[in-house]
């Protein structure tokens, strides 16, 4: 029983391969070299993918001598995968030609018939070098001359030449402007065979230097040159943007290479033991020449709101969103796209409303290299917090660019746009920037009255007993006061010190409270509690009262008590990750709170050790 069940899961398989086969949609490929050269024996392969074909066709192979053709041969596969067939059976006709001519030869087109329908191949071209000077002189047999061209400068007992190995190196561009991109090229040309290549672009004075991705592995071309068949790769890009004007000189750039050369000193009884290599690795170095490029200035005066870019440019805009709170936040999104030198250029400045609080723009860059520059666009987040309500105008935002291709400086606007504030909900919370300004309030300032000046009654208090009791009260209090002050100097002479002592382990609760806040994913709360900690600890430490405690006088405090500059560039960077957490979080809250939480514990201890 199991038998016949077996034999008929086999029988079901062969018909469903046969009927998949049949309805599968017939085609007829070609497989053919790319390159060849005249005098080379190559085969050109038509493969159908059945082999129930009733007839081929083959067209004429124009520049072709054809030696033998055609040759068949069948094919068939089949797989059975977790109860899926798959496979398929091909059929494949050779014919094997010498390409006569040089040139772009086309291969002929062949037709078959499957079950009554025409299927036609492609037609791809074969590029025709003329035949290698040296193969010329090598004997006719092909499988011969092709071992010779293997073969050819390439035995370890004498030296490679120059003109069998060497790199050559151009640039797009001869005459640029000053931080416009020039495109360098080296590439290679070899007569023998290469096993791996290393060097790199040197450092250059006043030149940025981007290196362009080769992407795929190095695959060789053949082009004649000189009358020699050379394998060509290009091997390294480089894309230069010169930061100074006048003669630049591009440096010599030396490739230290490995080359497969035969074995001459082996004993062919080794090699046939398996005691040896009919081939063997030796080093050789490559020396590309270098290059000169003139540099021209940018013409002058340059326009004060130049961005410092050089090449095309647009730029647009948007507002998210338009109708706020006082002290929510709100995005400008500024998009830089074009191409040239994206990488170095300045962002944009935005006039923002002078009440606003401003952070710094968060940039992201989707450029690719390309041969002119970068290209693509450059995204600026202006996050900014209003302080009040009201309605607000943001004004055009300018981007003014160098063309180097018309030789002037264009600008480019975005729109304006309006900002609806509302009165913060709640209780405002009180923030010290050192950007916000003073605005006097109209009712601050009153009207003067006019018209005669009205004489003040004059009263009997003067020279009473209660004048000059009150003059010897103020005395008693003024003394009382002053005694009071120097008793607790006495008893506590050094309590700013008291408060640097305790300083730490004040902070410490503080980190501790934010730990818990954490935790808890009070975000606000969490940032509100490590500024207090950082901005506490230094008020503690440098003897700043409350009042005089802003980041202004902190950072003055900590460069007069000689604390690195490392450490204050760490101090301000924790406040302002702060500042911007609390109004723009990100997709990694988390992650952003631990970062943030470490640093602050981190500056703690590098201010304790460096305060002196």
């Amino acid at each position: 029983m199991v038998t016949k069940m077996k034999r008929r899961y086999t029988i079901f398989t062969l018909l469903f391969l046969v009927l998949s086969t049949v309805c599968a949609q017939v085609t007829l490929k070609v497989q053919a070299p790319s390159q060849a050269e005249v005098g080379q024996k190559i085969r050109i392969s038509y493969i159908a993918n059945t082999t129930d074909v009733d007839d081929i066709q083959v067209g004429d192979f124009t520049g072709f001598d054809v030696l033998y053709g055609p040759s068949t041969s069948r094919s068939s596969s089949y797989s059975i995968v977790n109860g899926h067939v798959t496979g398929g059976s091909t059929i494949t006709y050779t014919y094997t030609v010498i390409p006569t001519t040089e040139g772009t030869l086309k291969v002929p087109v062949a037709t078959i018939k499957v079950d009554g329908k025409t299927v036609k191949s492609a037609s791809p071209s074969i590029e025709v070098l003329p035949s290698d000077q040296q193969q010329s002189q090598q004997p006719s047999n092909s499988q011969q001359r092709g071992n010779a061209r293997q073969q050819r400068g390439a035995s370890g007992d004498r030296q490679i030449d120059s003109k069998e190995l060497y790199v050559n190196v151009t640039a797009n561009r001869q005459k640029i402007y000053e931080q416009e991109a020039v495109m360098l090229t080296y590439k290679l040309y070899t007569l023998v065979n290469i096993r791996g290549i290393d060097g790199d672009m040197p450092q250059i004075d006043g030149c940025h230097v981007q290196e362009m991705d080769r992407g795929a592995q190095l695959s060789l071309k053949y082009e004649n040159v000189n009358g020699r068949n050379y394998g060509t790769a290009v091997w390294k890009q480089y894309v230069i943007f010169p930061q100074k004007t006048g003669k630049l000189k591009i440096p010599s750039i030396t490739f230290d290479m490995q080359v497969e050369v035969q074995n001459r000193s082996m004993d062919p009884f080794d090699i046939f033991f398996g005691g040896g290599s009919l081939t063997q690795m030796v080093h050789r170095q490559v020396v590309a020449p270098a290059v000169e490029i003139e540099v021209l200035p940018l013409p002058t005066p340059k326009p004060d709101n130049f961005s410092g870019a050089v090449g095309k440019f647009s730029v647009s805009a948007s507002l998210t969103p338009e109708q706020v709170n006082a002290n929510d936040a709100a995005t400008l999104r500024l998009v830089v796209s074009g191409q040239g030198n994206m990488k170095l250029m300045k962002a944009p400045k935005v006039n923002f409303p002078q009440d606003f609080e401003v952070y710094d723009p968060k940039e992201n860059n989707k450029t690719t290299n390309t041969a002119t520059g970068a290209k693509g666009n450059i995204i600026y987040d202006y996050v900014v917090v209003p302080r009040h309500g009201g309605k607000f105008s943001i004004p055009p935002v300018e981007f003014c660019y160098f063309d180097p291709e018309k030789e002037r400086y264009n600008t480019v606007r975005t729109d304006s746009f309006s900002l609806a504030v509302a009165k913060a909900k709640g209780h405002a919370v009180a923030y010290t920037r050192e950007q916000e300004d003073l605005n006097v309030l109209s009712n601050d300032i009153r009207f003067i009255k006019l018209g005669e000046l009205e004489s003040a009654e004059t009263d009997d208090f003067f020279g009473t007993s209660v004048y000059w009791l009150t003059y010897v009260l103020a005395f008693v209090a003024f003394v009382l006061a002053f005694l009071w002050i120097r008793r607790q100097q006495r008893l506590n002479p050094n309590s700013w010190s008291v408060k640097g002592k305790k300083a730490g382990k004040v902070a410490s609760r503080r980190l501790k409270q934010a730990s818990k806040l954490m935790r808890e994913k009070n975000d606000a709360a969490f940032y509100d509690e490590v500024m207090r900690a950082l901005l506490g600890y230094a008020g503690d430490k440098l003897s700043l009262p409350t009042n005089e405690l802003s980041k202004d006088n902190v950072i003055s405090k900590l460069t007069e008590r000689g604390v690195e500059q490392s450490v204050v560039d760490a101090f301000i960077a924790v406040l302002s990750d702060c500042e911007f957490a609390r109004y723009a979080p990100t997709a990694d809250a988390n992650l952003a709170k631990e970062k943030i939480f470490q640093q602050a514990s981190d500056v703690i201890t590098q201010m304790n050790n460096s305060i002196k």
